[in-house]
């Protein structure tokens, strides 16, 4: 996700890899030495999502999200604006697998 930059800390803009996929579900998400609890992810890609967050994380913060049947997939904090918080997955997801996790998301 890289290309988004609410940090409030300025500069430039990437391009992003792939188009981001509009998406209403609830996912599991973990930070390091929590238990895992449930968020909204907004939209995804292969390479990360938008979550919100209760509690503001730290930029570059390691948290694991689990996108249905998945392992958990381990991410970076890579923007924050209010609750919402942008992560980039540290392995894209493989394309065929993104597509039939998305619908599967999509059907709850």
């Amino acid at each position: 996700m890289g290309s988004e930059n609410g940090s409030g800390l300025g500069g430039p803009q990437l391009p992003r890899r792939n188009a981001r996929v509009p998406l209403q579900a609830e996912v599991q998400l973990r930070r390091s030495g929590q238990r895992h609890y449930m968020v909204n992810v907004y939209d995804i890609s292969p390479e990360g999502c938008r979550l919100e967050f209760v509690e503001r994380p730290r930029l570059d913060e390691t948290v694991w999200v689990k996108l249905g049947s998945l392992e958990s997939i381990e991410a970076n904090v890579c923007w924050v604006k209010g609750h919402d918080v942008g992560v980039e997955f540290v392995r894209p997801i493989h394309p065929a697998v993104f597509a039939t996790t998305v619908e599967k998301l999509k059907r709850g």
